[in-house]
């Protein structure tokens, strides 16, 4: 056998042609019999991928008007992709298939509720004796007909899906790009949305080859994470001090993993994913059919698949096209509807990706998944997208916060940071919703488990920032959302100034910061700024000075001979520079002209 067979034979790609000469060979009597018998093989291969195959939500536009082409075996050449708006090309199941579909959804909505109702449920049924062998043999023997009567019903939505040309259409074009990732079968993938569980890998953590080389990469446990310090300096770890603190990790650890993780990250669970799905489909069929998106999988090094979309600009004639901005969504934000849209709006090539749990990326969004899935993002954008560090700008909003200090930590050379409606610590934010007798377990299970460290890593950061300050925000404000002064954005600000310039902001530039805070408008934080005769032009003068006689590395001992008046203006202006107010709530979209880039020297 050539080469060029044995790899044909390999992918399952031997041609028909081929097979009906052989069968013509084996005589007049077993040609036609080998023939009808290798059609219902195929047949019947293709019914069971069918019933096996993932779910088919929708069917795009096609972008360049092209039908599918010939090289895919079995596609039918009289279904084309609908030419109506984004909302009218739903894939449209048959009756069979439809049907089907509802009450598998159906079972697996009831499989939801009674696994997050489960540990109530046994309880009561503890209580009540029901957990006796004589009434659990029973109860097995119904939940295995119901198992039963759930896979007959998937065999008949296969066989509803076998018997509609669209669906035939789509899972070969799966089937071939699974064989073989072309460019020519990934374009013609990209045409379906689809369960994205089915989506082959696009880009793997390890791809690039500078990973393969250096030992100082992430490993299959994690990228590196800033680790908090002992609640208790000095105490010997010594093996009775563990055991005592035991009980104690338990609970924090079941805390984490059941309430605290849902309550962080409400995006991941199931029900509330289901309950929006329309509206990310909408979503998503606006970013591929009006925005040419592409998307991709991703896959990290805890194995966790990353689901993204691209948005390429730098064809068009806007010079911020040239420049990526990878937007980190809020803890119930997906890309399909978050954030995505402010940079695309401004012009600026963007890709969105989800949390891990949400929507199409697979695992749980912990602080070590979350950082895990934020460097394969950052990896694809250089090495497979084209992006240098020096063009891509980390945008994130709220909870995203986190991911986004730690890519500028990690990945010192980025262009900038914007963080919009972000926090410092989620200590305070965490003990402002629990009650106070948990202040002990709520601190110990955040910092174990929960650890969302913005501002620790954001100091870690040399480039240019840009805070957004929500002024009615109702979210990361501890008491009310009219007291602006309990907005954790403050304290992020504060931090970032104290370890950047530690001379300026002291006990004077510290006071007058916070007095320049307190304002709730415009009017009132110009007035404050007017009142200290801020001269920017003597500002810009001093820190272009030291720049150049000490370099660019923070922190900077500018302000250590200076007038406590000098030492105001400097920490005025440096506070106006970082902080940019957005008279809004949490979740209001942020406008395409708020979305400005850092100041820089």
């Amino acid at each position: 056998m050539s080469q060029l067979a044995r790899r044909r034979s390999r992918y399952g790609l031997t041609s028909r042609a081929h097979n009906t000469s052989e069968a013509g060979r084996a005589g007049p009597a077993g040609g036609p019999a080998a023939g009808r018998a290798a059609a219902r093989a195929r047949a019947m291969a293709k019914l069971l991928s069918c019933v096996l195959g993932p779910r088919l939500y929708k069917i795009y536009r096609e972008r360049d008007s092209e039908r599918a082409p010939a090289s895919v075996p079995e596609t039918p050449t009289a279904v084309t992709a609908p030419h109506s708006s984004s909302w009218d090309t739903y894939y449209q199941p048959r009756a069979l298939e439809k049907h089907a579909d509802s009450i598998l959804a159906l079972a697996s909505v009831f499989w939801s509720i009674s696994y997050y109702s489960s540990p109530f449920a046994f309880f009561y049924l503890y209580r009540k004796g029901y957990l006796s062998l004589s009434k659990v043999v029973p109860f097995s023997h119904y939940a295995g007909t119901l198992l039963l009567l759930l896979a007959g019903v998937a065999c008949l939505r296969g066989i509803g899906r076998w018997t509609n040309p669209q669906y035939r259409q789509f899972i070969t074009i799966l089937e071939a790009t699974h064989r073989n990732q072309s460019s020519e079968n990934k374009r013609q993938l990209a045409n379906y949305n689809f369960d994205f569980r089915s989506w082959p890998v696009d880009f793997h953590w390890e791809e690039p080859s500078s990973r393969k080389e250096s030992r100082g990469g992430p490993s299959r446990q994690g990228v590196a994470l800033l680790r908090p310090e002992p609640l208790h300096r000095g105490t010997a770890d010594t093996l009775l001090n563990r055991v005592k603190k035991l009980p104690c990790q338990i609970t924090s650890y079941l805390v984490a993993h059941t309430l605290g993780r849902r309550m962080l990250y409400p995006g991941s669970v199931y029900l509330l994913q289901k309950a929006l799905m329309p509206v990310l489909l909408q979503g998503q069929a606006r970013l591929v059919e009006e925005c040419n998106g592409r998307r991709a999988k991703l896959l990290a090094c805890d194995g966790n698949e990353i689901d993204t979309m691209f948005v390429d600009r730098r064809g068009t004639a806007e010079p911020q096209g040239q420049k990526l901005v990878i937007c980190c969504e809020g803890n119930a934000g997906f890309y399909e509807v978050g954030c995505v849209s402010t940079p695309l709006e401004a012009g600026y090539s963007v890709l969105g990706w989800n949390h891990p749990g949400f929507a199409g990326s697979t695992g749980v969004p912990f602080p070590q998944n979350e950082a895990n899935a934020m460097d394969v993002v950052v990896q694809f954008a250089i090495h497979r997208l084209g992006f240098q560090p020096q063009d891509i700008i980390i945008y994130a909003w709220s909870i995203g916060g986190f991911t986004a200090t730690w890519a500028a930590m990690s990945y010192p050379d980025v262009s900038a940071v914007i963080l919009d409606a972000s926090f410092d610590d989620l200590v305070p934010l965490a003990l402002k919703v629990m009650p106070d007798s948990w202040r002990g377990l709520v601190t110990r299970t955040v910092r174990q488990h929960l650890n969302l460290n913005n501002a620790e890593q954001l100091c870690r950061y040399q480039g240019p920032v840009l805070l957004i300050r929500r002024t009615k925000d109702e979210i990361i404000t501890t008491t009310v959302p009219e007291d602006i002064m309990s907005n954790r954005g403050n304290d992020l600000l504060l931090k970032l100034l104290q370890h950047r310039y530690p001379r300026v902001m002291a006990e004077e530039g510290l006071r007058v910061v916070r007095q320049w805070l307190e304002a709730s408008s415009q009017l009132e934080e110009a007035s404050i700024y007017s009142q200290w005769e801020v001269e920017e032009d003597w500002c810009l003068s001093v820190l272009r000075s030291y720049q150049a006689e000490h370099g660019p590395d923070f922190p900077w001992s500018v302000g250590e001979d200076m007038s406590a008046d000098g030492r105001r203006q400097l920490a005025l202006f440096l506070a106006r520079k970082h902080l940019h107010n957005f008279e809004a709530t949490h979740c209001t979209p942020l406008p395409a002209q708020n979305f400005q880039m850092p100041w820089h020297l």
